[in-house]
């Protein structure tokens, strides 16, 4: 990770700009940063700093104006989701969607982070009137306006939420969610494990390990230098899901690895990566508000969360295998060659096919997942 510290000591590394630059989104959030690491005796723990970077109100990533999602960088947005590449991405998930609500017995879908609403408009369409309520939770003010622009023709059948709901059933989903949760930081110099922070060095901001008795979740031979990720937001939402879902099926489609993959010494680097305009980089200081960060997902640690809650985990798979078997070949034998070319994408192994995963939890019903009949990887896990 440019930047990184090695060891207990500070890095300016590859820094974040200067903290006196005017007139911007980016700069307004530096102070805010700054103030921040202030506060906290001038060291702030990175998922603070990144939950500052893409949720602050007004100025965070997903909290401010620019553009996200689009399919080609001169639409001047930063990455593209599969509901985006393809409408047959949603109309696969809704086959899903519609033996879930089946089962539950309901007619309600909950949808978390809907990005540009492309999703939930396929997912509606695909299943008309088997779907009476889809709720959709965002924190992002800038995209609820885009979602309900998009989704205005359903009427009141779309509803947002500003906080979950005591009890729900039906079917939750979150595409690409768990990967924009802030996480902490972890470094290792050989002998000793450190908790990576944020500072401000020289008027721009630097990363600097302190002690800690964090660890990676596994016992395996990390080598000196090694940064990675632990997850405890991310495990701790679906901790808290587990205390609504009543009765239902929730689905969450994500990259990442079982954690005998995510950990393993190869991936010495970890997994921290930004997006903006089509393009990755691994420097999360930089442009703070104006891109993306995410981390890999570790679905061992979701798994484990959803099990520890009470939920059952009802399937794991890849994002190929699922969509395969919620019928997205013979989906594609009315779509035109450029449809199919993008549909493509969705599954093929050195596009999204293999990285991205899906896994699905249930509770109170009977269910088994039609996305997970064939390929079923659970004991990956």
């Amino acid at each position: 990770m440019p930047g990184a510290a090695a060891g207990g000591g500070q890095s300016s590394g590859s820094l974040g700009g200067s903290l006196g630059e005017p007139g911007s989104v980016a700069s307004a959030l530096l102070a805010v940063v700054q103030q921040a690491i202030n506060q906290t005796g001038g060291w702030l723990p990175f998922d603070r700093f990144m939950a500052l970077a893409l949720y602050e109100p007004g100025l965070g990533y997903y909290a401010n104006a620019s553009r996200k999602f689009g399919a080609m960088p001169q639409s001047g947005s930063d990455f593209v989701t599969a509901p985006e590449l393809s409408p047959l991405f949603g109309r696969a998930l809704a086959v899903q969607v519609a033996q879930g609500l089946e089962a539950a017995g309901s007619g309600t879908v909950m949808e978390f982070g809907a990005g540009s609403g492309a999703l939930a408009e396929a997912v509606l369409d695909a299943l008309g009137d088997a779907v009476t309520q889809y709720a959709i939770v965002d924190l992002s003010g800038t995209l609820r306006e885009r979602q309900q622009a998009r989704l205005a023709r359903f009427g009141q059948r779309v509803q947002w939420l500003n906080e979950l709901p005591e009890r729900f059933e039906g079917v939750v989903l979150g595409n690409e969610v768990l990967d924009a949760m802030p996480v902490q930081l972890l470094h290792f110099d050989g002998a000793a494990w450190f908790e990576r922070g944020v500072v401000v060095n020289g008027g721009a901001l630097g990363f600097a390990d302190r002690p800690t008795t964090l660890r990676p979740p596994v016992d395996a031979p990390f080598v000196p230098g090694t940064t990675t990720e632990i997850h405890p937001q991310a495990e701790a939402f679906i901790t808290t899901l587990a205390g609504v879902l009543q009765r239902g099926l929730a689905i969450f489609i994500d990259y990442g690895f079982p954690e005998a993959e995510y950990y393993l010494p190869q991936r010495h680097g970890g997994t921290l990566m930004c997006h903006h305009a089509h393009r990755a980089d691994g420097d999360a200081l930089a442009d703070v508000g104006l891109k993306d960060i995410t981390a890999h997902v570790n679905f061992t640690g979701i798994a484990l969360a959803g099990q520890d809650a009470g939920l059952d985990v009802a399937g794991y798979t890849s994002q190929a295998r699922f969509l395969i078997n919620c019928g997205l070949v013979p989906m594609l034998e009315g779509a035109t060659l450029a449809q199919r070319a993008m549909a493509q994408k969705l599954i093929t192994e050195h596009e999204m096919g293999e990285l991205f995963k899906v896994i699905a939890f249930s509770r109170g019903i009977d269910i088994q997942p039609v996305g997970f009949m064939q390929g079923d990887r659970m004991h990956r896990l």
